[in-house]
């Protein structure tokens, strides 16, 4: 029997979450890693350039500590080590 709870949301593997939260990271790194060398070429603070950054790394946050949360929640006998 299946509730109105899950066809509204479809259930996603730990695997899945584990390979997003894999990608995020590495956006992430990337981002910043060619953003700032983009400054330096342009000749740009580091420091203005990482706060022109920030609220898009913000975002990546929070989306990974959601992921984190969801993967926590599929798995608490990891979680409780």
């Amino acid at each position: 029997m299946t509730s109105s709870a899950d066809t509204a949301a479809p259930q996603v593997t730990i695997e899945e979450i584990t390979e997003l939260i894999t990608e995020f990271e590495k956006y992430r790194e990337r981002l910043t890693n060619e953003t700032l060398d983009a400054a330096k070429k342009a000749k740009v603070s580091k420091k203005e350039t990482m706060a022109k950054l920030e609220p898009e790394l913000a975002k990546i946050d929070a989306a990974l500590a959601q992921l984190r949360a969801q993967l926590a929640a599929l798995t608490p006998e990891t979680a409780a080590e």
